[in-house]
């Protein structure tokens, strides 16, 4: 079973200091450094050793460990080191000297004078002719850098041992048996200047990693793309190669001197690499190794003419910028929000009408990448933008041009209107007749049933402009200078954005209604009362002649009423029947 993780590092350090009064608080706090893939759950064990002796043990799934002294004591004073396992895996800290308060020449003796890097130098150093409790101080010494010191206190014997982890510096990785030499020293706390010392040669067990990219260059999205990463060991027993990317791993191999990763290249695969090499305790890492590739854009969905009108052909292209061999396929999104396959093609043409409504998108494929157009098609009926209000994006163009490039800069939605023509308008009067009284206000309203909004409509009177309205279905007109000698009609014409044109209404004949003053009325009454009265008057005189005079008083009567413009009335008497 593959455990999918690394210890990178493991430090330690005391708070609030490495120094302290007798009596103060104080932690000793381990920190690991684990390197694991995003989903594996780890649990580590953290020990912390005082001058070689376990103080403190717990286990936890967290990086660090804190080991509390609540008031430090002389005993506490002596060298502390965390050491970390988990999974089989083990890496210990560097040593901490932590201080709360001479003797015969030393005795240095080692297990053996030769290891290799990772592996434990074992040192032992005695005072036979001393009585503990007493301090030893182990140094180790390295050319070009700097001195490595372990204090450790003993009680109750007068010997003390202790472990170094050597570790390679500024080796040439093409020489895996160069040999490094290291000194130690073993020096007692009475007598500084007696000591003992040692001479060690340490082996490396590999060199250094390599890691390339396969193709080094011009790699490209949805290429495939192969990580390598290989060593030099001496013993390739218990190695293993770890390669990670941002300390998630990717892939591990052991007992093996090489590590191969293949993947197709995506967006999410670009950054930094590095490969880890571990054998036992010795540990080596690459430096990062930056991958970046191109990226092919994101489709772009065209249409052949700005505004279409209904029944009329329109042509959708899609189209990758420096990319020719892709995959194009062309969909639409109803209002439920499914999508519709309509063509596998770069273009589509269609006859359009207004039940044509919905988000076209177009879809490439490069290499088996998918990408989706950033703006979609909306062809869909027109929308309106009153002129006199602010708009949000002030732009100089005419009617609804003005709220389809709004519309692509917040929603990234390219507007395409589908137009209708306008049927014929009709002009009538509200209140329902062709009248109007003579003073009063006349409101008219114009109505076209179909076409795509919005629509201009103008009303005429006489030939003359009075009033251009926009609107989607309708509009009114008021006249309110009514006059008796008005000459022509009224009509009106609507018209949208739409090939066709204009269309004008029958015109509208209305009928003025006089109505006269009270004086002018008597004035009119009297004229035509007054004639009457006088035939009437000139009637009943003609019943008081004789008979024989009678046709001539008629004839005369006649005359009269004529005259007046008023029908003769043939009166008779009973006793003429």
């Amino acid at each position: 079973l593959l455990l999918f993780f690394t210890i990178n590092t493991v430090e330690i350090k005391a708070q609030p200091s490495a120094k302290v009064k007798n009596g103060s608080p104080m932690s000793i706090i381990c920190q690991a450094d684990i390197s694991k893939k995003n989903d594996f759950q780890l649990r580590h064990n953290f020990t912390v050793f005082k001058n070689g002796k376990l103080v403190f043990m717990i286990t936890s799934d967290k990086g660090e460990a804190r080991y509390g002294i609540p008031m430090a004591r002389s005993s506490d004073t002596g060298d502390y080191e965390c050491t970390v396992e988990a999974g089989g895996k083990m890496k210990s800290s560097n040593s901490l000297h932590v201080w709360v308060t001479g003797m015969t020449k030393p005795i240095l003796t080692a297990e053996k004078k030769e290891v290799l890097e990772g592996e434990v130098v074992k040192l032992r150093c005695e005072l036979p002719e001393e009585e503990p409790p007493l301090t030893f101080f182990f140094r180790k010494i390295n050319m070009n850098s700097t001195p490595k010191e372990k204090h450790v206190s003993e009680l109750y014997r007068n010997f003390s041992t202790t472990e170094f982890n050597p570790v390679i510096e500024h080796l040439l990785q093409s020489r895996v048996s160069a040999y490094v030499y290291f000194f130690f020293f073993c020096i007692s706390k009475l007598k500084r200047l007696d000591h003992d010392f040692l001479m060690y040669s340490l082996a490396e067990p590999f060199i250094k990693p390599t890691l390339i990219a396969k193709p080094s260059r011009n790699i490209t999205e949805g290429d495939r793309m192969q990580i390598e990463c290989s060593t030099v060991v001496a013993q390739i027993r218990g190695i293993e190669i770890i390669l990670q990317k941002n300390k998630t791993i990717l892939n591990s191999v052991h007992d093996e001197k090489h590590l191969k990763y293949s993947t197709v290249a995506t967006v999410e695969d670009s950054g930094e690499y590095l490969c880890k090499v571990e054998q036992g305790r010795a540990s080596k890492m690459t430096n990062s190794l930056l991958i970046d590739f191109t990226l092919f854009p994101k489709p772009v969905l065209t249409a052949s003419a700005f505004r279409v009108d209904e029944n009329k052909e329109l042509t959708l292209s899609c189209s990758i910028s420096g990319f020719r061999k892709a995959n194009f396929s062309i969909l639409r999104r109803n209002s439920n929000g499914d999508l519709q396959w309509l063509k596998n093609s770069r273009n589509l043409t269609m006859r359009v009408y207004v039940n044509n409504t919905g988000s076209y998108i177009c879809k490439a494929e490069v290499k088996g990448i998918k990408k989706v157009s950033k703006s979609s098609l909306l062809l869909s009926s027109p929308l309106s933008c009153v002129r006199s209000q602010t708009a949000l994006l002030s732009l100089p163009f005419p009617g609804n041009e003005l709220v389809i490039l709004y519309i692509i800069y917040i929603y990234y939605l390219f507007f395409l209107p589908i137009l209708a023509p306008v049927s014929k308008p009709t002009l009538s009067v509200v209140s329902g007749l062709p009248e109007v009284v003579l003073g009063k206000p006349l409101w008219l309203i114009c109505r076209s049933v179909m076409g795509t909004p919005p629509i201009t409509f103008t009303f005429y009177k006489g030939g003359e402009v009075k009033k251009i309205v926009v609107n989607n279905t309708y509009a009114t007109f008021l006249d309110e200078n009514i006059r008796q000698n008005d000459i022509g009609g009224y009509k009106c014409d609507a018209r949208n954005h739409h090939s066709s044109g204009m269309k004008t209404s029958n015109v509208l004949n209305i009928t003025v209604i006089v109505i006269l003053a009270a004086w002018q009325k008597g004035m009119i009454a009297a004229f035509f009362l007054i004639p009457i009265a006088g035939a009437i008057a000139l009637t009943l005189w003609w019943f008081l002649f004789k008979k024989k005079t009678g046709n001539k008083l008629f004839f005369l009567i006649s005359l009269v009423m004529n005259a007046l413009q008023l029908k003769p009335c043939v009166c008779f008497r009973s006793e003429d029947l």
